[in-house]
Order: structure tokens, then C-alpha cells, then sequence
């Protein structure tokens, strides 16, 4: 097992704090870390793609289980794979396409663990049908405070508590999945743009979920008759009798990697390091070459899995764009029927000309039992913004109030700057939360930046 003292931050280089980062072997080594523990307790990470700082401790341990990545068994009659948490959904694909499977839930990146993806309980753009990534889940393998590997089953009060909690429940070493069942390696792409934000929402429930993968790129930059304009897109898995006559005999994708030579997100000129901060002006020319270059409607495009699904991860690391100081990451939802409050935060956004070139714009169907899970009916939009932003935090914190009042949440996953009364406000059973840990972990051994500054 290697250890070092290392300055860690979240995926967005936001508040770094330095740790001692353990990398296990196996999962005695893992135990041996948690039993060894400081004062601090400690806390697991995987790829570091958490936004912000759930994956952090300062002054304290961090295991990272990016080196537990074996994949076990697949069973390609019954679906259902088994692997370490260290495993990402990126590779994971790369596996299981070629047998005619693909993980139960994927979310806009590869580059997450699966035990991440169960912490986070991340949704991905199906949630409608498929709900989040632990509803597939059949059981989990977790350590606890006291050193102890524990078989975990969907339907207890640990489980929900896991799924979702952040590791603040213990650190899960490994899963057993079940699989999504398909017939090519393509998808079937339908894309269309909206001239305003009500168009959108319009467009996103006229189909229903006859396509049932969907997203849409909102211009966060667009005011006056377009604000909230962007670009919607749904996918169907492709049958054969979908597939061009050029495809050949090969019948599922042999690789992840995206279409070669093809621009995955149209129009998105690279801008200068930095430029974004200083400049909303590159910003909102960024949006409307891409909104302009997009086509009014287009159905039946072919592309293969990965460049539908993880198409940002075909592109450069965007995230020098917005300076030195990071971005930060606000991901929130509300009800359905909540759509005026939807409206008023993207008119806020628009009207303080905040440079945002990555806006994410979806639909949640029903919620997860987990009382620290986000997704829950209605709609959810996530964008990046310049962490040096003036008067960010402030602006932020007006827009939590108005997400609070409409019974809407924030990401907790994706969070690094919320404050812990807002956090109490949108999670109503925190308290549940809180009391579980207490009795699984009376001496705080599982810890977080994130869970200190939330008071999780």
C-alpha cells in the first residue's frame, strides 16, 4: 500500500486542503486504514470527479480506491456483473458492450467509480424509467467504522443511507450490478432547437418518453425573447434494422471511443486559457455559434454509444476556461409545477451575464428512498461558472433561497460552497441520516470537508 501527503481538490480545483491518501491493494489494506484512522477519520475517493469537496478531508485520510478496479464475473445470460468500486464506468463499458450489456445508469462521464456513482447515486439521462444508478444495484459490499466488510441488500436503512450518502455511511469496495440489455453498439439521435425556455419545456414533454434517454443544452447567455433557448436531444438504442448498409456484419461496438473525426458538440470554438472570466462577451459568442450551427431538427442520426452518452470525454479539459480559481458546479431540480421557478432562475442567471458555456437541462421521474439522494420529480439544470466570478457566492446563495422555496434541492454531490441551513431546509430527512451515522458510527471515523461544512 503507498501513502502520501497530498493538496487534493474536486473536479472543479476549488478549495484545496491537504490529506494523507492511502492507496489499497485489497480490501484488508483498506480495513487496516479505517481500524488506523486519526483523529480526522477518513474519507474514500475515487477519480476525484466530485465537483467539489465530498471527496476531501482535511487533515485527515484519505482512501483512495481508484487501484481496486477488478471486474468479476459477468453473467451474460442472467445481466448482472460483479466489481470492485474502483472500477469506472468508462471501462466498464468497454466491457460489457461487446456481450450485448451496458451499466444500468450512465451519467454525462465515464471517468466515475462505481462506488462513486453509488455515493453520489447519480442519475443518468433516463431517469424517468431507469431512475438513479443504486436502484440496479442488487448488493453492495461495504466497510464500516469499525473495520468490518459488510454484505449490503436494497430494501434496508443501510443501503438507502449508502446510496447517496456520500461515503459518510462506510467505504463500498465493490458491488453487483445489473445490466441494461442491447442489440447494437449505436443509438438512434433525434436533436432539435428551441427558440425560448418555454419552447423547451414544451418540446421535452410533447414526445413523452417514447425516446427515453434526453437532455438539453440551455444558453444560460441568451436574454430577452430567447432566454432559456437551446438545444434539445433524445436517443433510443438502435435496433439492427436501424443500422446503415456500410456498418457491415459487426453487430455491437468493439471500442468506447467516440465517432473518429467528428465534432461532438458543433460550433464549440476553443477560446483562449482564462478567457471567460474577464470576458462574457467570448462566452456568449461561444453559445450562439453552437445554437446557430445546430440543426432546427434532425431525427434518426446514428452514433455510437460512448459519443452519446460521454461525449464531453471526447473533448479537451475544459476547465482552464474559467481561470485559476476553478468552477464551480450547480446542479439543482424542482417539482414539476415548479416551472416559474425554473424561469426566475434562468432569467437571474441571463440578466447578471454570468459566462456559462455548459448548461444541462433534464427530466427526473421518481425519487430514490435515500434520504441524502438528489434527483426527485421534476426538472434538474446544471451549469459551470468562473469560481472568481464577483459577487459569486452571494448570487448563489439568492438562488438557493429561491430553489428552497419551491421545495427543490441542490446536489450535495456536486456542491462546495451551500450553507448548512439551506442543506437542512432541502433535505428534510437529514435528521434520519444524521441518526443512522451516529448509531453505525458513534466516533465519526467516515468524514468529509464536504459533511463538516454541511454538518451531515
Amino acid at each position: 500500500m503507498s501513502v502520501d501527503t497530498v493538496s487534493l481538490t474536486g473536479w472543479g480545483r476549488t478549495s484545496p486542503t491537504t490529506a494523507v491518501r492511502f492507496r489499497p491493494r485489497d480490501h484488508e489494506e483498506a480495513a487496516a486504514v479505517v481500524r488506523g484512522r486519526g483523529p480526522r477519520g477518513v474519507v474514500a475517493r475515487g477519480l476525484g470527479r466530485s465537483p467539489g469537496d465530498a471527496a476531501q478531508n482535511a487533515g485527515g485520510s484519505v482512501l483512495d480506491l481508484s487501484g481496486l478496479a477488478r471486474i468479476g464475473g459477468v453473467d451474460a445470460a442472467a445481466g448482472v456483473v460483479r466489481c470492485d468500486a474502483g472500477v469506472s464506468l468508462e471501462r466498464l463499458l468497454r466491457v460489457l458492450l461487446p456481450l450485448g450489456w451496458l451499466p444500468p445508469v450512465l451519467p454525462g462521464t465515464g471517468r466515475v467509480t462505481v462506488g462513486g456513482a453509488i455515493a453520489s447515486d447519480l442519475p443518468g439521462l433516463d431517469h424517468r424509467r431507469a431512475g438513479s444508478f443504486a436502484r440496479h444495484v442488487s448488493a453492495l459490499e461495504l466497510l464500516t467504522a469499525d473495520g468490518e466488510v459488510r454484505t449490503v441488500l436494497p430494501g434496508t436503512a443501510l443501503f438507502d443511507a449508502t446510496a447517496g450518502g456520500l461515503g459518510l455511511t462506510g467505504a463500498i469496495l465493490g458491488a453487483t450490478l445489473r445490466l441494461r440489455r442491447v442489440t447494437t453498439g449505436l443509438m438512434s439521435v433525434s436533436t432539435e432547437r428551441a427558440g425560448d425556455l418555454d419552447d423547451l419545456l414544451a418540446r421535452f414533454t410533447a414526445g413523452g418518453d417514447r425516446l427515453p434517454y434526453a437532455s438539453a443544452w440551455v444558453d444560460l447567455m441568451a436574454r430577452g425573447r430567447a432566454t432559456g433557448r437551446g438545444i434539445l436531444t433524445r436517443g433510443e438504442h438502435a435496433t439492427p434494422d436501424m443500422r446503415p448498409a456500410h456498418a457491415g456484419r459487426t453487430r455491437l461496438a468493439k471500442r468506447a471511443g467516440g465517432a473518429p473525426g467528428k465534432p461532438l458538440l458543433p460550433g464549440l470554438p476553443p477560446l483562449p486559457g482564462g478567457l471567460l472570466g474577464p470576458a462574457a462577451a467570448a462566452a456568449a459568442l461561444c453559445n450562439e455559434v453552437r445554437y446557430r450551427t445546430s440543426p432546427h431538427a434532425r431525427t434518426g442520426e446514428l452514433r455510437p454509444v460512448p459519443a452519446f452518452f460521454h461525449a464531453s470525454d471526447a473533448l479537451p479539459d475544459v476547465r482552464p476556461l474559467y481561470g485559476r480559481g476553478g468552477l464551480v458546479r450547480y446542479r439543482f431540480t424542482v417539482g414539476y409545477g415548479q416551472e416559474e421557478t425554473l424561469h426566475r432562475v434562468v432569467r437571474r442567471i441571463a440578466a447578471r451575464r454570468s459566462p456559462s458555456v455548459r448548461a444541462v437541462l433534464q427530466r427526473f421521474g421518481a425519487g430514490a428512498p435515500g434520504p441524502l439522494s438528489f434527483a426527485a420529480p421534476g426538472w434538474s439544470l446544471e451549469l459551470d461558472l468562473p469560481a472568481a466570478l464577483p459577487g459569486l457566492a452571494r448570487f448563489l446563495d439568492g438562488i438557493d433561497e429561491e430553489v428552497a422555496a419551491a421545495g427543490g434541492r441542490v446536489c450535495l454531490a456536486e456542491d462546495s460552497r451551500m450553507r448548512p441551513e439551506t442543506a437542512a431546509a432541502m433535505y428534510p430527512r437529514l435528521a434520519e441520516f444524521r441518526e443512522l451515522r451516529a448509531r453505525l458510527d458513534p466516533a465519526g471515523a467516515f468524514r468529509s470537508d464536504l459533511s463538516r461544512r454541511l454538518g451531515l
